[in-house]
């Protein structure tokens, strides 16, 4: 690595050139290489290529999570047309929702901590450790955690603030899978349908799961002696954690590994919030990430098939990207698992760098598509809109899981807690060993004859009509929130008829903050078609338009 190299830090995009040159001399397939002298050297220089590679993405998640919390301030998303940030994150910075959240509550909570905030700006202090000590940085107490945040171990910061009260279970969800005849799914369908009505139309299924199984277990306990323990789907949080101790100790905090040099975040827009300049900054910062983690993404696979942690004295591939790259473990596999479809589907890596599909509609279709595929779901992805495209892959799930008399749901570990209480409780109950797929559809059938009386209980109204029919999803097609009320397409003060055909399904922002303020416009485009038009502003021209069939 060259002086120059070293020293190009005056600016991201500088530093970014500087280090893809570098990353583009490590070639993909790596050669097979069976001596560990040799692969340990290796694993040292990809290392500090990779650390230097984190600041990039952490710096502009930094000044990206400020420039969100400035949107939410000035309700920037519901003026341009979104429900919400999270919304506005996948569909206009191709970020994922939860993401977008994170960094935005990472900004808020930064705000009430001054000098945290400028540790973090600066770049002295990752996101992860900033994490770590907000329960205790507060006040007059601040400045030593601030101290010790720049100085030692995620592991020891938690400990230190007890901040392991509330952890973060999206890295630990848990894959159910079971047998599913037809008889029995059709069970199964029928009472999440209902858990929807319950807890939410777009609700995940992981809720409707944990509704299922709470109403069961309140008629139903569950054995205190069945083996629930040995059944368990994951392993306990913190299993490592004697071994994490033990080598940060021993390794003096990996103190030979050197730390890189601190990137500063970007500034955000000065001056007062105007939406459509604070949207193009954000646009700008998004698409800077998307180049960084294009990079990131080549070299962490690599370090990951030769398992680099191992030789750099990490206890574990998660402990490794939180105490060396200040980053989330699900993060960085993330953008592992992408890289090495990128490299398994060409077609999918061109259609990125041309722009034609956002780095979240990639994620979505990596995750489905085949060579035999691929062509096919990226010229409809164009078309869509993120949360169009994902609703689409989902059902193209579901029918193929159906077909192969399967089920699958990816649970919290709490919900999958519960469901093994289920199991347990309905296998006492029969009397019986029945199968794990057989259990959920008896806690379902359970389900349905309490609840499907309440919830279907009456004449159907219209408005019911008009959201069962729209699936009960918000039918902005930006939108991912359900549908809360049925809205009149021509306004009944115009003329419009009380029929399902003049009616349509939108949540309560889209409904009351979009459409009766002026910001959402929709109208019929001809027969059978609707056009929508998002973030209308003064002059009356809307920054996005779409045109979609109209449902019934």
């Amino acid at each position: 690595m060259t002086k120059s190299f070293l020293d190009s830090g005056g600016s991201l995009d500088a530093r970014l050139e500087a280090l893809a040159s570098v990353a583009s001399l490590v070639d993909w397939p790596l050669p097979r290489e069976r001596d560990a002298r040799a692969c340990a050297e290796f694993a040292g220089v990809l290392d500090k290529l990779f650390a230097m590679l984190a600041r990039g993405p952490g710096a502009l998640d930094v000044a990206l999570g400020e420039g969100l919390h400035a949107l939410a301030a000035c309700e920037g998303a519901l003026k341009a047309g979104h429900s919400g940030n999270g919304d506005f994150a996948r569909e206009e910075l191709g970020i994922a929702a939860s993401t977008a959240q994170k960094l935005e509550r990472l900004a808020r909570e930064l705000e009430s901590r001054p000098l945290l905030r400028a540790a973090v700006r600066a770049g002295e202090v990752s996101p992860r450790h900033a994490e770590a000590v907000l329960p205790a940085a507060r006040g007059d107490a601040e400045a030593l955690w601030v101290e010790r945040a720049r100085a030692e171990t995620v592991r020891a910061l938690k400990k230190a603030v007890l901040a392991a009260t509330d952890p973060d279970e999206e890295g630990k969800w848990t894959l159910f899978q079971a047998g599913m005849p037809p008889e029995l799914r059709a069970v199964v369908d029928e009472a999440e349908e209902l858990a929807g009505e319950a807890v939410g139309a777009r609700s995940p299924r992981s809720e409707r799961v944990r509704a299922i199984c709470s109403e069961y277990l309140s008629t139903h306990p569950a054995p205190d002696d069945d083996g629930v323990a040995e059944a368990a789907l994951s392993p306990g949080e913190g299993a490592d954690e004697p071994l994490r101790e033990f080598l940060e100790e021993q390794y003096e905090q990996w103190a030979s590994l050197g730390r890189p040099a601190p990137v500063a975040a970007p500034e955000g827009v000065s001056g007062p919030a105007d939406v459509r300049a604070l949207c193009e900054h954000l646009v700008r910062l998004a698409r800077m990430r998307d180049s960084w983690n294009e990079v990131f993404g080549h070299v962490a696979m690599v370090v990951c098939a030769i398992r680099g942690w191992e030789y750099l004295g990490f206890a574990s591939f998660a402990h490794y990207c939180e105490e060396r790259l200040g980053m989330g473990e699900r993060t960085v596999a993330q953008r592992v698992a992408l890289e090495r479809k990128l490299y398994d589907l060409p077609t999918l890596r061109e259609a990125m760098r041309e722009g034609r599909i956002s780095y979240e509609k990639a994620r979505l279709i990596a995750r489905h598509a085949d060579q035999r595929t691929v062509a096919e779901w990226i010229s409809h992805a164009e078309g869509l809109t993120c949360v169009e495209l994902r609703d689409a892959l989902q059902d193209q799930e579901e029918a193929q899981m159906c077909a192969r008399n399967q089920y699958r749901a990816w649970l919290s570990p709490s919900v999958a807690g519960l469901l093994l209480l289920t199991i347990a409780a309905v296998r006492k109950a029969d009397g019986r060993r029945l199968s794990p797929g057989e259990c959920y559809a008896k806690a379902c059938a359970h389900f349905i004859e309490v609840w499907k009386p309440v919830l279907r209980a009456g004449k159907k109204s219209l408005s019911r009509r008009v959201l069962k029919r729209d699936r009960g999803r918000c039918q902005v097609p930006v939108c991912s929130k359900a549908g809360a009320h049925s809205h009149h397409i021509e306004y009944r003060s115009a003329g419009g008829a009380d029929e399902e055909a003049n009616l349509i399904g939108l949540c309560a922002p889209h409904h009351l903050r979009g459409v009766h303020m002026g910001r959402v416009r929709v109208r019929h485009e001809s027969p059978g078609r609707l056009r929508w038009e998002l973030g209308v502003g003064e002059g009356g021209a809307p920054r996005r338009v779409f045109v979609r069939p109209a449902r019934g």
